[in-house]
């Protein structure tokens, strides 16, 4: 069975959808940082995670039909998701790091 219909669509605009706030959230994790307010920038950060998991269980729960044996057939709006999965990842690791100089500058 093929999966390129409305429902892996709908998957990849959930996945889009979370980890897009979650990235938001870590750049304003960045910015309140910048500003010293680092109490902020840490719940920024704990906020952006809760919607990086939601992104990532739905990601997860396709890895795991593929497993079981239940082909995905990708489409350009689902790489777009994983894209954004991948970077989000990256650049909130990033704005971790970089709170950390601003730390220690303070």
């Amino acid at each position: 069975m093929k999966m390129i219909d409305e429902g892996l669509d709908m998957i990849a605009f959930q996945i889009i959808s979370n980890v897009g706030s979650a990235k938001s959230l870590a750049m304003e994790a960045l910015y309140a940082a910048k500003r010293n307010d680092f109490t902020l920038a840490e719940e920024k950060l704990v906020e952006s995670n809760k919607y990086f998991i939601e992104g990532h269980k739905v990601h997860a729960s396709l890895i795991q039909k593929e497993a079981a044996g239940d082909k995905t057939e990708l489409s350009l709006l689902f790489m777009h998701a994983e894209d954004q999965l991948m970077s989000t990842e990256t650049i909130t690791e990033l704005v971790k790091e970089m709170i950390e100089i601003y730390k220690r500058m303070d």
